[in-house]
């Protein structure tokens, strides 16, 4: 089964387990969001939305929050010393659809936990991290010494 929802002035095409990254929409990182703008309903017997399909909805993770690509917009007018430079980057949001939902069911999946990095040492060797070896700071170059001064003066 797939759907095609709008969000942020864009359409996407989405099944379960897809990732996807859209413009910036509230919520936490790690809290299911549901998106209610479905246009299409697909599978064994479609469904047309005129505009949005009636009660059907989309359940998605909210993965994390993040910003895009750095754009750049440099405008030069020839021969006149004009130019200008500006960029901007773009607020996203990563989602994982979780589930396609129809007529007006509640999201019965919920946020996937996080795995855990497991850092068991070896059997044998000490459970505390090594020291890290410092090398010894390098010695700054002795300064010149000055000529010494002649205390007697020529007579």
């Amino acid at each position: 089964m797939f759907a095609v929802i709008k969000t942020g002035g864009r359409q996407y095409r989405v099944v379960p387990n897809d990732v996807l990254e859209i413009g910036k929409i509230a919520g936490d990182v790690g809290t299911i969001v549901q998106l209610g703008e479905v246009l299409v309903l697909g599978g064994d017997t479609p469904v047309l939305g005129t505009p949005t399909v009636a009660g059907a909805s989309v359940a998605a993770e909210v993965l994390q929050h993040k910003r895009g690509a750095k754009v750049i917009a440099f405008k030069k007018r020839r021969r006149k010393n004009s130019r200008r430079k500006r960029g901007y980057r773009d607020e996203l949001t990563v989602l994982r659809i979780t589930e396609i939902l129809a007529d007006n069911a509640k999201p019965t999946i919920g946020p996937r936990p996080k795995k855990e990095k497991v850092a068991s040492p070896a059997d044998g060797e000490d459970a505390a991290p090594k020291a890290a070896k410092k090398k010894a700071p390098a010695k700054a170059p002795a300064a010149k010494k000055a000529p010494a001064k002649k205390a007697a003066a020529k007579s």
